[in-house]
């Protein structure tokens, strides 16, 4: 399942992928350099799925980039390291996670299909992520994970949340090293300030704004 939403110039393609569907975002613009978020491909016809896509429109992948490092989130850094020998990008606090992902699976019953690489470029909000003619600031805001991060496209009043900030709703802060305090002041510090029409592109279910979330979240 796919959607896709042009945002001026750059384009946003977004994938729900894997049992938990989450939502993958593929960014880009007419340089045709794109980043990948959160690459949750974890079927084979998914990693097909995405692949095709970045042969289909001549696409060249400049960063592979994860908001944290919990399973459903990173099952496609393999083949994206397989295929473009990039790894993964995301904050060091969230590497203890990797090795956690394969107990994590076998409680849930499954098997990881390949070990997800180690993060080799650690992330934090001093660093930009460049690509093409954009670039993505980034957001630490721990509470689902002690090193979750946030990107946002400020030109384009857009935010990538991973499991941060939902439709009406914030991530879980009751998984070990999970701090609710810490989740919401994050939210309310550094992205409820944000201009209110500022679009939300989360981890998993619908896209929201800013502004939807000031007014309706309960969690806030």
């Amino acid at each position: 399942m796919l959607n896709n939403l042009i945002i001026s110039m750059i384009t946003v393609q977004t994938f729900v992928f894997n049992p938990w569907q989450e939502n993958t975002y593929l960014i880009y613009d007419d340089t045709k350099e794109c980043v990948i978020i959160d690459a949750g491909c974890f079927f084979e016809n998914e990693d097909q799925i995405l692949l095709d896509f970045i042969t289909k429109n001549k696409l060249t992948v400049k960063h592979v980039l994860n908001t944290h490092l919990h399973i459903d989130h990173i099952f496609g850094n393999a083949v994206l390291y397989k295929t473009f020998n990039l790894t993964p990008k995301a904050h060091k606090e969230d590497v203890f996670l990797i090795e956690d992902s394969y107990s994590i699976a076998k409680r849930m019953e499954f098997e990881m299909p390949n070990r997800p690489p180690d993060p080799v470029e650690f992330l934090d909000e001093t660093k930009v992520i460049k690509c093409g003619n954009f670039k993505l600031k980034i957001l630490h805001i721990p509470g689902h994970t002690p090193g979750h991060l946030v990107y946002y496209l400020e030109e384009e009043n857009s935010l990538f949340t991973g499991d941060v900030l939902f439709y009406h709703s914030i991530g879980r802060s009751d998984f070990p090293y999970g701090n609710l305090e810490q989740l919401v002041s994050g939210i309310k510090q550094k992205l409820l300030t944000l201009p209110e029409k500022t679009k939300v592109y989360p981890g998993h279910g619908e896209n929201t704004t800013i502004g939807n979330e000031k007014k309706g979240n309960p969690f806030l």
